[in-house]
């Protein structure tokens, strides 16, 4: 019977026509079967078929809304283009800096060479080679990380790394202790490998270690993710005393641990005394790293230093998955790390992070909005009535990508009306604007209500 779908249709077409905008709450699927004389089952039936064209979202709680930027939808008004135009996007985070092909280039004209260029070309070991060992363990080691060469294996990027080594750890149906708030690429690891996230629960510093142990006695934690430098999404970054806590409970308790320390590089020399987790527990953590942050996305490495033990067990999960790095990228990665390119790379882009903090401070001043002085993103707790979806879409109406605090949320419940705003991936003058735009969209507040459609 496709009574459901012909429903689906017209309230599709109110969303083209715009007599539906993006934002708006539709009404409680109870409400709006007696309302329309139909069954429960068969609103239900309405919704899912909505959700399903990807024209309108569900939040555990709060109720269903219409898209930003649905398929079927009108485009909303750009920015700085025409309408319809590709928008600003502040979800991805990945800087790039003016000049940046310039310092790249000699290298990679360098291994072009046909005497360079087999070598470059071969498979990469998942142990790399003695030369990329070396090379990643200095790199390391300027960040306060000790790693013995024979402990680092290679993959194409941080995320394959992290992947990998939690299928190295943790058995489909097996569970992942994460803080509430977490990266959203761990969150589709999890869904895609069949593996649960439990959420850790969390006070100002970060996760807590009697939390950490209760959600252990409770069941056992196969392996615990955490980001405790320039945590993604809030910037936060963990005391020493904290990294000292969680370190006793996982060798008490013997968790495993992955620490992501992707961010970590934006931390200038002496800036925080607090060592990696993986300095103080090294027999328990992973620590995985790489290069996308700090040369760019398109050409990269990942790497994890494993305990003494795990060597083997997190290189076959590379092999199995086909995470192994590309051998020109590995070659191109110890010749900038070799030659000085990553450092300067890495001391542009501090200063380049500090300069656009400034930015976001000038033009969100006065509301809640958290970020750290090296952080390359921000979080931002929206000012009532405001709620994470419905003003991702009232920005994206206006030309401009955010990402909502439900991307990053574990379990439900738990998400909170805020956005994160990637600060690294546009123009700074395109930042400026994009900044005093949404300023203005959370002042005004229109389209934040959750009052119901007409219908």
């Amino acid at each position: 019977m496709n009574d459901f779908r012909r429903i689906a249709d017209r309230i599709a077409a109110d969303i083209a026509s715009g007599r539906l905008r993006p934002g708006q709450r539709l009404p409680p699927q109870r409400a709006f079967a007696r309302r329309h004389g139909l069954a429960p089952s068969t609103a239900g039936r309405v919704y899912a078929e909505l959700v399903r064209r990807g024209l309108v979202v569900g939040e555990v709680g709060r109720g269903t809304f219409v898209r930003a930027g649905a398929p079927d939808g009108q485009p909303g008004r750009a920015l700085t283009e025409a309408a319809g135009a590709e928008p600003v996007n502040l979800e991805l985070n990945y800087p790039y800096l003016p000049g940046q092909s310039e310092l790249l280039s000699p290298v990679l004209a360098s291994l072009a060479r046909s005497d360079a260029l087999g070598d470059a070309l071969r498979p990469a070991a998942v142990a790399g080679t003695p030369a990329a060992r070396e090379a990643v363990a200095g790199l390391l080691a300027r960040g306060g990380v000790r790693a013995e060469p024979e402990r680092i294996l290679f993959t194409g990027n941080a995320r394959q790394a992290i992947a990998a080594t939690l299928v190295s750890l943790v058995r489909p149906g097996g569970r992942i202790g994460v803080e509430p708030l977490t990266y959203p690429m761990v969150k589709e690891i999890g869904a895609r490998l069949g593996r649960t996230l439990v959420p850790i629960g969390t006070d100002e510093e970060g996760p807590r270690p009697d939390a950490l142990a209760a959600a252990h006695r409770a069941a056992p934690l196969s392996a615990l993710y955490l980001q405790p430098t320039l945590h993604n999404p809030t910037t936060l970054t963990m005391s020493a005393g904290r990294r000292a806590e969680l370190a006793d409970v996982v060798h008490r308790l013997g968790i495993p641990v992955v620490e992501d320390r992707i961010w970590s590089f934006l931390h200038p020399p002496g800036r925080t005394s607090a060592p990696p987790l993986a300095t103080l527990a090294p027999d328990r953590v992973h620590l995985v790293d790489g290069l996308s942050k700090r040369v760019a996305p398109g050409l990269t490495v990942g790497f994890v230093v494993v305990p003494e033990d795990r060597t083997e067990a997190v290189a076959r999960a590379i092999r199995a998955g086909g995470w192994n790095a590309g051998g020109f990228a590995l070659e191109a990665a110890v010749r900038w790390i070799g030659d000085g390119t990553v450092e300067r790379l890495v001391g542009a882009k501090r200063h380049d992070a500090a300069r656009r903090r400034r930015l976001l401070t000038a033009e969100l001043d006065g509301f809640a909005v958290r970020s750290d002085p090296a952080a390359y993103f921000a979080w931002w707790q929206l000012p009532a009535p405001w709620r994470a979806d419905t003003f991702a879409a009232a920005a994206r109406e206006r030309g401009i990508a955010v990402t909502p605090g439900t991307a990053f949320a574990v379990g439900p419940g738990g998400a909170p009306d805020a956005v994160r705003l990637g600060l690294g991936s546009v123009p700074e003058p395109e930042l400026a604007r994009a900044l005093s735009v949404l300023a203005a969209v959370a002042r005004d507040g229109r389209g934040a209500g959750s009052g119901s459609a007409r219908w």
